[in-house]
Formats: C-alpha cells, structure tokens, sequence
C-alpha cells in the first residue's frame, strides 16, 4: 500500500490493508488502483462513517476472480473489527472511470453492513468520479489523478439537480421512507449538501454543507438543520426508532424549499 497510515483510525488501516493486499493477490495484473474516497477523503468522518472504497481494474471482473472476491469481502466482513463490516465501494474497469461522461452501467459493488458484491450504479457517477479525482486517498497502485478526466462544475451541477429532484419523487411517493431516526436528519443534511454543491460546484462534506445552509438559506430552517446535526451519532439505532411526526413533517417542507431553490437555479444546461 502506498498509505501505510491513510486514517486515523489503527485498527481501520489494518482492515484496509487486508482488504487492498487481498484484492492485489486475486487481480493481479488486473489490479490498476485502490483507493479511500468518500467522508474519510473529503475529511468529514466520524466513528459512525461509511469506509468509502474505489478499485479500478484494467478489465472487467473475470470468471475466476468473482467469486474469489466474494469469498474475501465474506472473509472480512467477519473480522473482529466494526470497521469491517462498514466498507462501501465499486469495482470500475479503468475505461469505466475514466470518462466525466458517466455511461449507464451497474459496477460490481458492495454495499455498508453487507458482505457480498452486487451489481448496482449507486458509484457510477460524476460525483463519485469528482471525489475520488480531487480527494481520493490513493492506497496502492496509481493516483486517481492519472485516471480520471476532470469533471466539470456545471456538468456536477447538473447531475446534482437531477438528484435532488429524483429522490423528492421517492420521499413523496412513499419509496424512500423517512420514519426512523436516521432517515429524517439523513435526508435534511443530505439536501443542504447538495444545494451547498449547486451553489460551489464542488462537492463538500455533509457538515459543511448543513453549516452553509444554515448561514445561507431562509433563517426558519436553521432549527431542523442543527437538530439534524445532532442525531448524526449511532445510526445502527437509530434507524430502529421512530422519527419525531413534526420533524417529519418540516422535513418534506425543507425539500420542497429545496427544490423550488435548485429549479430557479436551473442547472442543467438545455
């Protein structure tokens, strides 16, 4: 690895380190790159925060080395290590990752608190690629840097919108549910997030984010975004307890607001 120290955590590194000399040992000469993105990259992480992952291989993923993958991610999940169980990420071939023009693919991907890869397009983003650009904490083979085209404001602007807009019609029709204790803040400081991006161009931490938000945005939303601030600790239980009917409430009021914010900016070009 080239980061023998990538956070501050002692007993993280140790499980990136298996993780990333074991994925090495099954690619081989597929292996292109390894690195730490997300909260830990960006510098916003806490004891409770996703370990964010990007591997980039020069091919897509074999016969041979799927299962062999499987079989590792299952291995790890079981260390005696919290940290283990909370790695999320994406297998991108090298041509994949490389176009700021994301195409529509599912990447192999395992997700926080499981321990098997499935196909999905949850890293499959212009987001994910600004991050893993300008953030990435590269952990063993090339800099993100060396991989990735750069990607452009208005074009992460306009990814940004679609979201936001994309996940209102969850919130609203009932597919994405909001009724526990770590959906109703998640979805607060998830928007204020993305309207802090809109507004910069760049993507930001969720606190720096909620802290834009609550100096920039109309004053009334302030209360529901500390509020949201403060429930960020334990979300494995959280997300067992019922949220609060009124916070619920001036939640979808705030991504209304938040909405009608993004569709007068009008992001996307025509």
């Amino acid at each position: 690895m080239h980061t023998s120290f990538p956070t501050s955590y002692s007993e993280l590194n140790a499980v990136l380190h298996e993780f990333v000399t074991s994925v090495q040992e099954i690619l081989q000469e597929n292996f292109v790159s390894a690195c730490l993105q997300g909260s830990f990259a960006i510098g916003d992480w806490d004891d409770d925060s996703d370990v964010d992952f990007t591997i980039v291989t020069g091919q897509e993923l074999s016969e041979n080395e799927l299962p062999a993958l499987q079989a590792m991610h299952a291995r790890i999940y079981h260390w005696e290590s919290d940290w283990a169980k909370h790695l999320e990420g994406s297998y991108f071939p090298k041509k994949i990752i490389k176009s700021a023009e994301p195409a529509k693919k599912e990447l192999w991907y395992l997700d926080n608190t499981h321990d098997t890869l499935i196909l999905s397009d949850h890293d499959n983003t212009r987001v994910v690629r600004w991050v893993v650009r300008e953030y990435g904490i590269p952990l063993a083979g090339l800099a993100p840097r060396e991989l990735i085209d750069p990607v452009q404001a208005d074009d992460l602007r306009c990814e940004i919108s679609t979201t936001l807009q994309a996940w209102a019609e969850e919130i609203f029709t009932g597919k994405w549910g909001m009724n526990n204790r770590w959906a109703q803040p998640f979805a607060v400081i998830s928007y204020c997030r993305m309207l802090h991006s809109l507004a910069t161009g760049r993507i930001g931490s969720k606190r720096s984010g909620a802290q834009w938000a609550v100096n920039t945005l109309d004053p009334r939303w302030a209360g529901l975004i500390q509020r949201a601030l403060a429930e960020r600790p334990n979300p494995s239980l959280k997300v067992r307890q019922a949220a609060d009917p009124g916070e619920v409430r001036s939640t979808l009021e705030f991504i209304r607001y938040a909405l009608a914010r993004a569709q007068a900016a009008r992001p996307c070009r025509s």
